[in-house]
């Protein structure tokens, strides 16, 4: 029988195009491109050309490239009437994974060999996700979904979708660099799952669907919100050195530290923090900055020996928290983002595929007697 290797760690399951990560270095590229230089020079519409196409745009692909983006911002109200249904109190994501797997009823999709229309349906997710995610929280605050501006870049839309106000040059150019760091890395969990679901031939909706369920779940796209609150857990920058020390103690993760691929800290991390620290300069700085800059000043002390660095989760929830985000908006605005790779690996995955279907390490009993129930007792 084959090895079993707990979580496919170091498992090569696909060969892919997309993003290429090197965990010992800190490298992460989109289709060859340094992460750095994207998030320097270019816009998250461009990075979702990058995905997509394989290339980076000309001024004029860009061009109708966004038309197109921009074209298929709308919201049918019958997702709207879905969300309304919800209890308030339900989780942003729960919605996002509702919603996302309805729309698949408005924009029936299964015929995926056709390479114009799974096109066309990639588009459609990654533009209409923004408007999902706003007008649930719009909805759970007992205010009505707002209508796309067309005028307004994908970013600088999704601000006013949630917020009701046209955002300035800076909110604008944060979150939309914030999209372009989260937009694709590699084979992480919810990729897979898109990866395995897309295998089945289901149709780009359920992908999407699937993937936003397992990007909810704590260990992946929920560390965010759950970094927030432990620093908040922290009184003052001089409560850090007994907070790691009963962390390791008690044998506790540290949400925001440590990556299963990355060795060092994570690129987008350091891009983050450069982030964070200009836009607290502008607007003024929080304790939990000062707590977490800390807190990865010790963590590098006590940790760094075992690869043990803070990850792209670590400072984005506090560049959210300052932009005004409710915290359970974090991991929903990280889909906003990510469905760009999850659609760029559903294409891929239809280039050449095969339905994954690894095996097991069956370790449960032989030979088992039959019992009749009449002789289980009661």
């Amino acid at each position: 029988m084959s090895e079993f290797v707990p979580g496919l760690a170091g498992v090569v399951a696909a060969r892919s195009a997309i993003s290429f990560i090197n965990g010992t270095e800190g490298v992460l590229r989109y289709r060859g491109i340094r992460i750095e230089d994207l998030a320097a020079k270019s816009t998250f519409e461009e990075v979702v050309y990058l995905l997509i196409e394989g290339a980076l745009p000309t001024r004029t692909q860009l061009a109708a490239f966004d038309a197109e983006l921009r074209a298929l911002r709308g919201v049918p109200e019958g997702i709207f009437a879905l969300l309304r249904a919800l209890p308030t109190e339900t989780h942003p994501m729960v919605a996002l994974q509702a919603a996302a797997a309805a729309m698949g009823g408005f924009y029936p999709h299964f015929d995926v060999s056709s390479r114009a229309g799974n096109r066309e349906a990639a588009l459609r997710l990654t533009a209409c996700l923004p408007g999902i995610v706003a007008g649930f929280d719009r909805i759970r605050r007992g205010l009505e979904p707002l209508a796309s501006k067309p005028e307004l870049s994908h970013a600088a839309d999704f601000l006013w979708l949630l917020n009701g106000e046209v955002p300035d040059a800076q909110e604008t150019r944060i979150l939309d660099l914030c999209l372009v760091l989260h937009a694709e890395h590699g084979f992480n969990a919810s990729t897979f799952t898109g990866r395995v679901v897309a295998s089945a031939l289901a149709n780009p909706y359920a992908v999407v669907s699937a993937a936003v369920g397992t990007l909810s779940g704590p260990l992946h796209g929920g560390a965010n919100e759950e970094v927030l609150n432990m620093l908040r857990t922290i009184d003052a920058v001089a409560d850090v050195p007994a907070f790691l020390q009963g962390r390791i103690d008690n044998k506790q993760k540290i949400m925001g530290l440590g990556h299963r691929v990355y060795k060092v800290k994570d690129p987008r991390a350091g891009v983050l923090q450069e982030l964070a620290v200009a836009l607290f300069e502008d607007k003024g700085s929080t304790p939990l900055y000062d707590i977490a800059y800390a807190l990865e000043q010790e963590a590098r002390v006590k940790l760094g020996g075992k690869g043990i660095y803070p990850n792209v989760d670590f400072y984005s929830g506090l560049v959210y928290d300052k932009l005004g985000f409710a915290t359970d908006l974090f991991t929903p605005i990280f889909a906003v983002s990510r469905v760009s790779g999850w659609t760029a690996h559903w294409l891929e995955q239809l280039e050449d595929n095969r339905i994954y279907r690894p095996t097991q390490q069956y370790v449960g009993a032989m030979d088992a007697p039959y019992t009749d129930i009449d002789s289980r007792g009661a």
